[in-house]
């Protein structure tokens, strides 16, 4: 399916069925949004990556409009529907101060694996303990896909993108078990490496045994 959509590109990925909340300030985003809310449509965000809208981004619709200023500004909270790739970017659209692009939703497979599941999620859990944070979700662990988990795991806007163009669920939720099995091991010597300099220049019993 191929079609045509206004656009918001900005520099964050929003994953299919990720609630996000929106302040409209822009004059060309305040006419999109209000025409969205007005035909009912969804528009789209592409990812903005060092100043560069890149080719994947997420359709999204609004939900609802959670505070209108008398400005014209408006506080709305959107949800994501499913990922789009840009065949063609119109940056003048007729009597608009929005942009658009021509879009097809490659298919998307959410077929995933419970044990990997678990041991992706089991592992998001230790990097939380490490960091000190704590983090709930939005649904029951074994409804968790890995959209739900992927902004919990600390990856970089490039890495979220990456997993934003992996079209199935085993495919994303490796890309997140390598990734973590990468940075707990970091960060778990880097806590080490913390609390050696917090016993430096502390008396300390330093004997060993057999000597």
């Amino acid at each position: 399916m191929t079609n045509f959509i206004p656009i918001f590109p900005l520099g964050i990925v929003v994953y299919p069925d990720e609630q996000l909340n929106l302040h409209i300030f822009e004059p060309r985003y305040k006419q999109l949004i209000g025409e969205c809310i007005r035909d009912g449509k969804p528009f789209g965000i592409p990812v903005v990556i060092d100043k560069k809208a890149n080719e994947y981004g997420t359709l999204v619709e609004v939900e609802k409009v959670v505070k209108e200023y008398e400005n014209g500004e408006m506080d709305v909270s959107t949800r994501g529907l499913k990922v789009f790739r840009i065949l063609e970017v119109i940056r003048e659209v007729p009597e608009k101060l929005y942009s658009g692009a021509i879009v097809n939703y490659p298919d998307n497979h959410h077929r995933g694996h419970q044990k990997l599941q678990r041991e992706v999620l089991k592992a998001v859990r230790e990097l939380h303990h490490i960091l000190q944070v704590s983090k709930t979700f939005v649904r029951p662990d074994d409804a968790l896909r890995s959209y739900d988990i992927a902004h919990h795991a600390g990856l970089s806007l490039q890495e979220e993108y990456e997993l934003l163009h992996l079209f199935h669920e085993l495919q994303r939720l490796e890309y997140l078990k390598r990734h973590l099995h990468k940075v707990i091991p970091m960060l778990t010597e880097m806590e080490r490496l913390k609390d050696r300099v917090k016993l430096n220049g502390h008396f300390r019993n330093l004997s060993v045994d057999n000597f």
